[in-house]
């Protein structure tokens, strides 16, 4: 192999070597690079009607491809020995030597297990998650992984989906500042065209455009989306991710209204390059390529591949026999140009080069473990635990005074789940060193309490198996003979016989995520049935809620004493669960979703519209409240706090101009505690309607005992404009806009901005 072509020589600029690179490369080589293969090694998975990758999971034809230089890309290499070896297949033995990108599902953590990301959103924090995704890409890129496909910046507003849990929740503004610093600490800062550094990885927001509208929240279903709702709710995520500077952008499954995402020229160019600016490469989520075929927009898997090669995507996600590999055919045919093949090509070869990986294509073997092992990193989870939990409900219970105690009862399959606590989409954890809610309450009482647990009533597993489970070495399942009525009468004993009673109920990780949506918000199995003979003990209950949705409440809100929402808070999560339980710290997060009483319900968010007699809006079902269970923003604390003096440095001001908005904040409380101050408006009149309330920035602050603070918000163009209908662009009216700033999205403090 000659190694003195230009392209290796790192003295030329990245443009220079794509080039002279592109130019020495065959058709089949060119649609090799804009190819990527799942890779499951020997991992053994079962051939249920569910679960058909044992055929198309063909280890040795990927390998082959690999030599053969028909393979730019792979995924779901998680160990760094096998890395190096594939790479020095792709490396050493292909024609040209172009090293491969490893791409893996870093969604919340890789080694060290972050919250769910429903919950790092719950805390209104970008800085922690900021410094979670470092995290997450330090320890990805000691193994040899260089690319993450994360994170998920999907609009959900309905809490049925599964994967309502893997993004930032239902409100723009929360959403593309989450989604922003989730880029920031994968890439550490890099932009899609700039170097990455020797820790970091490549982003990949997900999934263009409209996936979590899916219909009846239905994995995989067709999205209907106004033009309204997309520029105004469910793009604005990906714009801020780009604009962050992400590397990749990951288009989605379904169709958008009518189109397949996949197939979509308008929305990844006109939208994504034209409009947003993206600068990166395209991929396709798995098989969806070869989905258009499925989905009857193309006619064969040639015809898949020259429609979405023509629509902007870069590079295909495939299980098997890509689609892509038939460009080749679909260049002959004219269903493709050269020039739309080279572009995709160039954009993954940027990649490759900004990565560093024809200087360094292999990973230090003998540095991964110090990396993976880094005790600093589980001070990161610990902290973000901690401040993703929201107290949804205290009457008093909470905090609780181990001074006081002599006999806890802890009640809950999960509560001593090791595997439960890290959440869906982990596969690289390591169990021994998580902690689980049983284990935190322990630690921290110590031995003047006594800290018992029963199991309680069984929460059933999901009826199927898919290829994630087979790849979650630490998935938990029910034991068939459990015995629900035995269970619960031990937790009803314990119960009497304690002083308060802990019960850690919700949904299992595998209940939640791809392929786990649901039709009901109940707590499965008999958990209900079990709370309220727990209850009925007359003991203080506390519900400890692990969850990556909102569940129904109605009844655990009026009976029990206190509600702590902790999503799945991960490795360090039982830690920081009990010292959220006994007052070591105040809650702090926020519900980055609005909690409906009911499915019937859903879905329900913060900013509806003004309807016809509003008067009525709370009165719209006959047999339920029209109001949430539990507010957008919601969230209590030990502490307590005042919001005082709201003004504008200029009330009035004239289109395209800014003011700011300052509001003092004081802890009235004896304690530290955090506080979320949120900023809300709503515009009377103009181009077109607009919602009741919209967030347009927030604070999170931790204010000592008795302190006060000013806090400063900006109002200008960027938060008062929006794509109306009306005009088919961004307008922003000459109007009056009604300001708040509070606690939630119920804020009472209020004035007004007139813009002229």
């Amino acid at each position: 192999m000659n190694r003195t072509e230009p392209f290796r020589d790192p003295a030329l600029d990245v443009e220079q070597r794509v080039e002279d690179l592109l130019g020495r490369l065959s058709v089949e080589e060119k649609a090799g690079q804009l190819t990527q293969y799942f890779y499951f090694g020997q991992l053994e998975i079962d051939d249920s009607p569910e679960n058909e990758v044992n055929a198309e999971n063909d280890v040795n034809a990927v390998e082959t491809a690999l030599a053969d230089g028909t393979a730019g890309s792979v995924l779901f290499v998680r160990d760094v020995a096998t890395a190096n070896r594939l790479q020095r297949i792709a490396v050493e033995q292909s024609r040209l030597g172009i090293p491969l990108l490893f791409g893996f599902d870093v969604i919340h953590g890789f080694r060290t297990i972050m919250p769910a990301p429903l919950g790092m959103a719950a805390s209104w924090d970008p800085e922690v998650v900021e410094q979670g995704q470092q995290v997450a890409a330090r320890e990805a890129r000691a193994v040899g992984i260089h690319w993450a496909f994360a994170p998920m910046v999907d609009i959900a507003r309905d809490p049925r989906w599964g994967r309502m849990f893997e993004g930032a929740g239902e409100d723009p503004c929360l959403g593309s500042a989450i989604a922003a610093a989730q880029v920031r600490g994968f890439q550490g800062g890099s932009g899609a065209t700039d170097a990455l550094g020797t820790e970091s990885i490549m982003s990949g927001p997900k999934h263009f455009a409209g996936y979590g509208a899916a219909l009846g929240g239905r994995d995989y279903d067709d999205a209907d989306i106004s033009d309204n709702e997309l520029w105004n709710v469910y793009l604005p995520p990906f714009q801020a991710a780009v604009e962050a500077g992400a590397a990749n952008i990951m288009s989605a499954y379904m169709d958008l209204n009518g189109v397949p995402a996949t197939g979509n020229r308008w929305l990844l160019t006109d939208v994504l390059r034209e409009a947003f600016g993206f600068e990166g490469f395209v991929v396709s989520d798995a098989n969806a390529v070869r989905s258009l075929a499925t989905q009857h927009f193309a006619k064969d898997l040639g015809d898949a591949a020259g429609r979405a090669l023509h629509a902007g995507l870069d590079m295909e996600m495939a299980m098997a026999d890509a689609a892509y590999q038939r460009l080749p055919q679909a260049l002959e045919e004219g269903r493709v140009t050269i020039e739309e093949l080279d572009q995709a090509v160039r954009r993954v070869l940027r990649a490759k080069f900004r990565m560093g990986l024809f200087e360094q294509p292999y990973t230090d073997e003998q540095r991964t473990v110090a990396v993976l092992t880094e005790a600093s990193h589980r001070e990161v989870a610990r902290r973000a635990a901690e401040k993703s939990l929201v107290l949804l409900k205290n009457d008093g219970v909470l905090p609780l005074k181990a001074e006081a105690l002599r006999n806890v009862a802890v009640v809950g399959q999960m509560a001593t789940s090791r595997r439960d606590i890290l959440g869906p989409w982990s596969f690289a954890f390591d169990l021994d060193e998580t902690d689980t809610i049983l284990d935190g309450l322990r630690s921290a009482l110590g031995d003047q309490v006594q800290v018992e647990h029963v199991e309680g009533a069984g929460i059933p597993n999901r009826t199927f198996t898919s290829m994630f489970d087979a790849m979650d070495r630490g998935v938990e399942h029910t034991a068939e003979d459990h015995d629900d009525d035995a269970q619960i009468e031990q937790a009803v004993a314990l119960a009497e016989r304690s002083d308060v009673v802990v019960v850690v109920a919700g949904q299992r990780q595998n209940q939640t995520g791809e392929r786990a949506s649901v039709s009901t918000l109940d707590l499965p199995g008999r958990q209900q049935e079990q709370l309220e003979r727990l209850v009925a003990t007359g003991k203080p209950v506390v519900v400890v809620l692990m969850s990556g949705r909102p569940l129904d409440l109605r009844w655990a809100d009026e009976h029990v004493g206190a509600i702590l929402q902790a999503w799945y808070p991960g490795t360090r999560g039982g830690e920081a669960v009990a010292a959220a339980l006994l007052g070591e710290v105040s809650p702090g997060g926020r519900l980055p979703v609005t909690w409906p009483r009911h499915v019937g319900q859903v879905p329900m968010t913060l900013s509806h519209y003004t309807t016809f007699q509003p008067e009525f809006q709370h009165e719209r079902y006959w047999d339920e409240a029209s109001t949430p269970l539990y507010p957008f923003g919601h969230g209590l604390s030990y502490g307590s706090f005042r919001y005082e003096d709201l003004r504008l440095d200029e009330p009035s001001i004239a289109v395209g101009a800014s003011t700011s908005v300052r509001v003092r904040l004081t802890n009235t409380s004896e304690r530290e505690a955090d506080e979320v101050a949120q900023l809300y408006i709503h515009q009377r009149h103009g181009t077109s309607s607009r919602p009741v309330r919209e967030l347009k920035g927030f604070q999170r602050v931790t204010l000592a005992a008795g302190e006060s603070r000013e806090l400063v918000f900006e109002l200008g163009p960027d938060q008062l404009r929006h794509w109306s209908a009306a005009t088919r662009d961004w307008v922003q009216d000459a109007t009056t806009i009604d300001v708040w700033v509070g606690g939630s999205s119920t804020a009472e403090l209020t004035t007004v901005l007139q813009v002229q």
